[in-house]
C-alpha cells in the first residue's frame, strides 16, 4: 500500500496518524474477506486489484472523517472504508475494458489478463460485495451508495457520450469529474461522519469539503501530465494529449479567442485530435506550457482548493482538520 504522502497527506499528530494506520489495516482485512468466493477463478480475478495496493484514498478519508466524531474506531467506520474502496476497485474493472487498458497499478489489468467479459462480471461482482457490506450499515448507508453508483455511472455515461446538444465542452467536462471522481470521495467522507458519530452539519461541511477536493485532485493530474518533465503523475509526461484525452488545459486552448500566432498555432494542433506524431507532439507540450491556457486551468484547480478549505470552516480544529488542510496545501504546490 502506498503511503499517505502519497496524496499529500500530512499528520502533525502521531495519534491520529497511528489511529487512521489501524483503520486501513483492519480495512484490508475486511476487503480481503469480501473479495472471497466459493468459485477460485472468481477470487483470483476479485483480489487481483486488491493486492496490486493503490493509495486507499477513500478508505483513508472515511478515517478522517470520523475523527471529528466521538466514535472513530467503531468496526462500521472499517465496513464503510470497504464500501467505498470496493465500489472504487469496480469502477477500475469496467473502466480498463472501457479505455481497452493493458496495465493498472503496476500489473497486467484485468481485461488483458481474462479478457473484457470475466473484468465486467468482476467489477459487477465487486459492485454486489460493496452493497451487501452497506446493508449491514443500513437502510441509509444503501441508499447513498447506491445513489453514488447513480452518479458514477451517469459520469462515465457523460464521458463516453459527449457534451450535450449546446452545452459547453468546459463545463461538461467539469460535470463528469464531479460525477466520476467527487461522488465517490464525497460518500467516503460522508460515510466516515456518520459512522464517527459526526452531528449533520459537520457530515455535510465534510462531503462538500471531499467532492471538491476530489475535482481539484482529478484536475490537477490534468497539470501534471502536461507540466511535469518527470513520471509524476505516473504515466509518461503528455500521453493525454498523445491519446486525444480532452484535458482542462487543453479544453482552455481550444476555446481560446486569443489570435496571437502560438495560441493559433497550438489550436490548430489541438483541434486535429490525438497528437501521435513524435514532432507535433513535442511542438503542441512545448506552447502548452508556455500557454495562457495552462495558466487558467491552474487557477480553477487552485479555486477548487480553495474552495475546499473553506468548506472545512464549519468543522472544530482537532487534527484531523489540519490534515484536511494539507490536502488543499498539496494541491496549491502541486500545481505550481
Amino acid at each position: 500500500m502506498q503511503s499517505s504522502a502519497s496524496v499529500g497527506l500530512t499528520f502533525a499528530d502521531p495519534e491520529l496518524e497511528n489511529s487512521i494506520a489501524a483503520i486501513l489495516r483492519d480495512v484490508e482485512v475486511v476487503l480481503i474477506d469480501a473479495v472471497h468466493s466459493a468459485n477460485p477463478l472468481v477470487t483470483e480475478a476479485a483480489r487481483h486489484l486488491v493486492d496490486a495496493g493503490g493509495k486507499r484514498f477513500r478508505p483513508l478519508l472515511v478515517g478522517l472523517a470520523a475523527h471529528f466524531g466521538d466514535d472513530p474506531s467503531n468496526e462500521d467506520v472499517v465496513k464503510a472504508g470497504a464500501v467505498v474502496e470496493l465500489t472504487h476497485l469496480a469502477t477500475l474493472y469496467h473502466d480498463d475494458v472501457m479505455d481497452e487498458a493493458t496495465v493498472r497499478r503496476g500489473a497486467p489489468s484485468a481485461n488483458s489478463r481474462w479478457g473484457n467479459a470475466l473484468a465486467i462480471l468482476i467489477g459487477d461482482y465487486l459492485f454486489a460485495r460493496a452493497a451487501d457490506l452497506a446493508a449491514d450499515l443500513g437502510i441509509d448507508a444503501v441508499k447513498i451508495q447506491a445513489s453514488t453508483f447513480s452518479r458514477l455511472v451517469h459520469g462515465q455515461v457523460a464521458e463516453t457520450a459527449g457534451p450535450l446538444d449546446g452545452e459547453d465542452a468546459i463545463t461538461h467536462y467539469l460535470r463528469v469529474i464531479s460525477q466520476k471522481t467527487g461522488s465517490l470521495i464525497s460518500t467516503s467522507a460522508r460515510f466516515g461522519a456518520m459512522f464517527g458519530g459526526c452531528p449533520p452539519e459537520q457530515t455535510e461541511a465534510l462531503a462538500t469539503f471531499a467532492e471538491t477536493f476530489g475535482i481539484a485532485f482529478q484536475l490537477s493530474d490534468d497539470l501534471i501530465d502536461i507540466a511535469s518533465e518527470s513520471t509524476q503523475s505516473g504515466k509518461t509526461p503528455g500521453t493525454d494529449l498523445r491519446e486525444g484525452v480532452p484535458t482542462l488545459p487543453v479544453l482552455y486552448a481550444l476555446a481560446s479567442t486569443d489570435d496571437d500566432a502560438t495560441a493559433v498555432r497550438l489550436r490548430e494542433i489541438l483541434a486535429a485530435g490525438p497528437v501521435t506524431d513524435d514532432a507535433l507532439h513535442a511542438e503542441a507540450l512545448g506552447l502548452l506550457r508556455e500557454s495562457a491556457a495552462l495558466k487558467q486551468a491552474r487557477e480553477t484547480v487552485r479555486g477548487y482548493a480553495d474552495r475546499a478549505r473553506a468548506a472545512l470552516a464549519p468543522l472544530p480544529h482537532v487534527p484531523a482538520r489540519a490534515a484536511l488542510e494539507s490536502l488543499c496545501d498539496f494541491i496549491a504546490d502541486r500545481t505550481n
